[in-house]
């Protein structure tokens, strides 16, 4: 038997209110993984567009960063 399964047996045995509760924390999982999903194909996106940047030449100085009035 499956995981799934056995989540949908044990699930179907609760009382309503409870079968609510099991949803919202299944709907809770589900959103924090697509956002550690998103967060690691963002970070893997941003790294893989500065990859190679590291040894270039800047025309800018730190005195560049500072405003001056």
């Amino acid at each position: 038997m499956s995981i799934a399964e056995r989540i949908n047996i044990t699930v179907k045995r609760l009382p309503e209110l409870k079968q609510i509760e099991v949803l919202d924390f299944v709907e809770y999982l589900q959103s924090r993984t697509e956002k550690e999903e998103y967060k690691e194909w963002n970070d893997l996106s941003l790294s893989s567009a500065m990859r190679g940047m590291e040894d270039e030449h800047s025309p800018y100085s730190t005195n560049d960063l500072k405003e001056c009035f």
